[in-house]
């Protein structure tokens, strides 16, 4: 595959995207689009983060709500809160150096899901804690539910 023939990243990303797969196991290094390629490869971790992040505040508004108001208890509930785990621990199984990010991203998350939980409950705003009553070891334990 010569360059000239190669698809620019701009123009069509899944025929780029299949171009720079095939040099790269041609071994033809010279003809990538290293640039792009690299930031692609960076893009990566950034959204294994993205959505151990997303996920954690879906987990913490469902948390929040178990905790604080019973009422809304349900199976479907306790499924999605299962899920949510499973999944965070899916990516940290496949990238372990992201073991640590559900901690530090907690205080932002923490502070997201509690004005989330309390516009989707309707319930008045100091009946979450101000401080996420949670550690991160419970939050992340298929069997923790608060009681």
């Amino acid at each position: 595959m010569s360059k000239t023939q190669l698809t620019p990243y701009e123009v069509d990303y899944a025929r780029w995207c299949a171009e720079q797969g095939a040099l790269l196991r041609d071994g033809d290094l010279h003809a990538l689009d290293r640039e792009n390629l690299a930031g692609e490869i960076e893009g990566l971790g950034r959204s294994d983060k993205r959505e151990i992040e997303g996920r954690l505040n879906v987990l913490l508004v469902d948390l929040l709500l178990w905790k604080y108001l019973p009422g809304q208890r349900s199976g479907k509930k306790r499924a999605q809160i299962t899920e949510q785990r499973w999944r965070i621990a899916r990516v940290i199984k496949d990238s372990p150096s992201l073991g640590g990010h559900p901690a530090k991203v907690l205080k932002v998350e923490y502070a997201l899901a509690r004005k989330s939980a309390f516009v989707e409950s309707a319930a008045v705003e100091e009946t979450f804690p101000d401080q996420c009553p949670f550690p991160t070891s419970q939050i992340l334990d298929l069997e923790f539910f608060p009681e």
